[in-house]
């Protein structure tokens, strides 16, 4: 295998979809190695514990006082519910596992205190064009639970007109009068989790739910009017082979949702418990992995989806579709996003945000969590104060994660840098990726070539300036 060459078929496309043909395996041995994911930079590893409530406070009075970067543009909210009803091995989420629904009382009043203290520091009435919830699985709650918690955002903050307003679901806790409640509190935007289709792969993560019941789930999703419907799959789960993959990938090109979110397993077992369930023998080998991820991509791409970036894709008419051809993309911490850099105001426990120059995370437990709200204080735990060359590096690495292009002029402007006598190290370390074809280096540009896309991350990294002064990775997901 390990001299071999994984291919998929060549399909044209435009500058949206690049083309995936071949990648020769020693090529993949020697570029795919752990890395982050670039939801943000710094990434999350790089946060402190001297960044506490304090600062957190200090950052959301400079947005109330407009002071800081960004501070007139609209908010994002993103809520964390924890809770889930049964483990799903391959889970890195932070989570709580009951089947004792009545544990949700106690956490939305912590949340509903939490909101409070945002509106009283940010001030009444603050914009908001996006709206997450995430989890774990926030259709955990009762539907009158949710109406309560999106009744209390709405009274503190000003959702405006033409918000996205999306939830995540765990198919086996929805149905067609459960969406449609959904739908008449607001969201317009809802993503299943599917992972694989495969019953030998579903029982091997403990996730069983079948083609007919989301199929079921979806065309009822679209008849409220959803107006996008996200579908989320897993490539290197344990029992997975290309052909079952396979099988899943056409399943989903059914269904036709809006948008596709492929991600690539990470089995880190020493950091996430229940990974340890997980037998390693089961798990596909590389070179499958990059023969489901190659073929997905293939396979997607001949349904009419457009490539977005290294995992996801959308029809041409959606709204993630439209904004890569113009150029408007964006990345977050939940992936790529519409929605321009903006503060983001994340509630809940673990949740992470972003408030002007500033990253923040909440703390990881339910105990600390609650500590932290009784005693009347934000419960940040842990964050980051991003420095001028922060700023710098992340605009750069956001442009080839969201762009595939590095224009340096851009970045001059902005930064005020000869961007080649900045960038001389990093530039002489993208020759050996050049070389390979993966991008193409200009006398103005720095471009990811369509085989480049499979490696973005790794070719995001040369720039990132914490991990090449660190060089321990292991905490990281493989690229592939």
């Amino acid at each position: 295998m390990e001299d071999s060459t994984v291919a998929a078929t060549p399909v044209a496309t435009d500058a949206s979809a690049p083309p995936i043909d071949v990648l020769p395996m020693p090529l993949l041995k020697r570029f795919d190695v752990p890395g982050p994911r670039y939801t943000s930079y710094p990434t999350a590893d790089r946060f402190v514990e001297a960044f506490g409530p304090a600062d957190y406070e200090q950052a959301l009075r400079q947005r109330a006082e407009g002071a800081s970067v960004g501070a007139r543009a609209a908010l994002s909210l993103y809520v964390h519910i924890p809770f889930c009803e049964s483990v799903c091995y391959y889970c890195a989420c932070n989570k709580v596992i009951t089947k004792h629904h009545s544990r949700a009382a106690e956490y939305l009043l912590a949340l509903r205190a939490e909101i409070a203290m945002h509106a009283k520091a940010l001030g009444s009435a603050q914009p908001v064009s996006q709206v997450h919830l995430g989890g774990g699985s926030p259709t955990f709650l009762s539907d009158e639970e949710l109406q309560g918690l999106m009744a209390e955002l709405g009274d503190a903050f000003r959702i405006l007109p033409g918000a996205e307003v999306s939830i995540e679901v765990d198919p086996r806790t929805a149905s067609p009068e459960r969406l449609a409640a959904w739908r008449r509190m607001g969201f317009n935007r809802i993503s299943f989790g599917i992972q694989d289709f495969d019953p030998d792969v579903q029982k091997a993560v403990h996730r069983v739910q079948s083609f007919e019941s989301v199929r079921g789930l979806m065309r009822a999703a679209r008849e409220l009017g959803f107006e996008s419907i996200n579908a989320d799959l897993i490539y290197g789960l344990p029992k997975q082979t290309p052909a079952s993959f396979a099988r899943t990938v056409a399943q989903v090109g059914e269904l036709r949702p809006d948008r596709i979110a492929l991600y690539a397993y990470a089995h880190l077992p020493l950091r996430f418990k229940p990974q340890r369930r997980i037998e390693p023998s089961t798990l596909p080998p590389p070179g499958d992995r990059v023969s489901m991820l190659s073929g997905a991509i293939a396979s997607f791409l001949g349904h009419g989806y457009s490539y977005i970036g290294m995992d996801h894709f959308a029809l041409a008419d959606d709204a993630l579709a439209v904004a890569k051809r113009q150029g408007r993309l964006h990345r977050n911490f939940q992936g790529y996003s519409t929605q321009p850099d903006c503060d983001l105001v994340a509630l809940g426990v673990s949740a992470i945000g972003r408030m002007g120059a500033t990253y923040s995370q909440n703390a990881k437990t339910l105990p600390e969590y609650y500590d932290a709200i009784h005693r009347g204080q934000f419960a940040t735990v842990r964050g980051l104060a991003l420095t001028r060359d922060d700023l710098l590096r992340r605009a750069v690495i956001m442009a080839l994660m969201c762009q595939g292009r590095v224009e340096f002029e851009s970045i001059e402007l902005a930064y005020l840098v000869k961007f080649r006598d900045h960038f001389r190290a990093e530039l002489n370390e993208l020759a050996a990726f050049e070389a390979e074809g993966l991008v193409t280096i200009e006398s103005d540009s720095v471009q990811v070539t369509a085989p480049g896309w499979f490696l973005v991350r790794a070719i995001a990294m040369v720039f990132d300036k914490h991990l090449q002064a660190d060089r321990v990775r292991e905490r990281f997901s493989r690229i592939i």
